[in-house]
């Protein structure tokens, strides 16, 4: 559901005190507002594998992890 022309002309009145008070602030919500249109970091177009790339890798040191206690309770466990 899109915003109403009352809604818009609100939101622009709040983005433009934002831009005077704040222009550092703005300019950080513009940065991230424009990283969420695309789906991804600036410069780099692959959004949605850049983040399966981060939980594949998330996965395997979770899971590096886990064997590494393991073997250490085997370890202490057979001594």
């Amino acid at each position: 559901m899109g915003l109403s022309g009352r809604e818009r002309r609100i939101l622009a009145q709040i983005e433009q005190a934002l831009e005077r008070e704040d222009p550092e602030l703005a300019r950080r919500v513009a940065a991230i507002n424009r990283i969420e249109a695309v789906g991804g970091l600036p410069g780099r177009p692959y959004g949605d594998r850049a983040r399966l790339w981060a939980l594949a890798h998330g996965w395997v040191i979770l899971a590096a992890g886990a064997l590494v206690m393991v073997l250490l309770l085997v370890a202490v466990l057979t001594t």
